[in-house]
């Protein structure tokens, strides 16, 4: 008997967040204080609210970091890691017949760019140690490449991607757009495939995941990067990506609800723009952690992202670390619903 299966939304009660945590093997070993101190403070107020689960090679110097109050909620498990991009090495949780899963999809470091051969056995390994609950299923799908900053789900059968990323090269060549989203909704449930073909970001080394661009917030809302400015690169695309938003629909056949939240003011590493965005917040059970680049603009997203979550407090988090290795806060998180730690 077939399955049924679905794909939890981000806002779906939470046990806890998964992350990796950067150290001197990581590409971050440059600006290791910098980043450390980034990760101790959305650790933080990820503690005060729920678990958090760091994966890291020692685990006893990261947990110097926090206070005893504060190591109460967190968990930590030793694995060798490539990176810390969690969003896209962590499992994607679904529901089995309404049960715990995670699916192990590939991770190939956004089309072999980079090395993720530590990170695309973190997954199996967790499992293997028992760190999730016992009742979680594990269901391995390696052969098919998927990082979760690439989808975004409603929680209703509407899953939203890049056409950018999904058919990229190096990932799941040579199945074309049809068999592509056959697949995500014989493995993830859903019902239909909302297709984004315009925007990207500068910097960006994903080859445009959804979570850097557009967000659902609920099940008809959606938050978005708007690009107001003309000379700015990023300007046609991200126009012709708004137009595409305002053509979805969404299940019960009305437009979606779009919250514009400012084009982040452009920041450069030497020449190189780095793809600052405010699309790639993170969503927790009473929260949201939204990040912000010591910019005027933070303040105008914090205002837009409080429309969008009305009920929920919205957080600042210092970003800029983290977009000098081209991701941002949700890019280096993933959220583990109800029942999973």
């Amino acid at each position: 008997m077939k399955a049924n299966i679905s794909f939890p939304a981000e806002w779906h009660p939470q046990s806890g967040i998964q992350i990796a945590w950067p150290h001197t093997n990581t590409d971050w070993n440059e600006i290791l204080d910098e980043v450390t101190t980034c990760y101790i403070q959305f650790s933080r107020e990820i503690l005060k609210r729920q678990k958090l689960l760091i994966v890291c090679p020692d685990p006893q110097s990261v947990r110097a970091h926090f206070t005893p109050d504060e190591q109460q909620n967190l968990i930590t498990a030793t694995a060798n890691t490539n990176d810390t991009w969690a969003r896209d090495h962590a499992g994607i949780s679904v529901l089995r017949n309404g049960k715990p899963a995670m699916i192990d999809f590939g991770f190939n470091g956004w089309g072999l760019k980079f090395a993720a051969n530590h990170d695309n056995q973190i997954t199996s390994r967790l499992f293997g140690e028992g760190v999730y609950n016992p009742s979680v299923e594990y269901i391995p799908r390696l052969n098919f490449i998927l990082e979760g900053g690439a989808i975004e789900s409603d929680g209703k059968g509407t899953l939203m991607t890049t056409s950018h990323c999904m058919l990229a090269p190096n990932r799941n060549q040579p199945m074309q757009q049809h068999e592509i989203e056959a697949f995500l909704k014989e493995n993830l449930g859903v019902q239909r495939v909302l297709w984004v073909s315009h925007g990207y970001l500068a910097g960006d080394d994903t080859d445009s995941h959804i979570d850097t661009l557009a967000r659902f917030c609920n099940e008809t809302t959606i938050a978005y990067v708007q690009c107001t400015d003309p000379a700015d690169e990023h300007y046609e695309e991200l126009q012709k990506m708004e137009e595409e938003l305002k053509q979805f629909r969404t299940t019960a056949g009305t437009p979606y609800q779009l919250i514009p939240l400012p084009m982040a003011q452009a920041v450069y590493d030497d020449e190189q723009r780095l793809p600052a965005t405010y699309a790639n917040f993170l969503i927790l059970n009473d929260a949201v952690l939204m990040p912000t680049y010591a910019s005027p603009l933070d303040e105008v997203a914090i205002r837009q992202m409080q429309k969008a979550f009305p009920h929920m407090e919205i957080v600042g988090i210092d970003c800029r670390a983290l977009i000098k290795q081209h991701g941002s806060l949700h890019c280096v998180t993933m959220q583990l619903p109800e029942g999973y730690l």
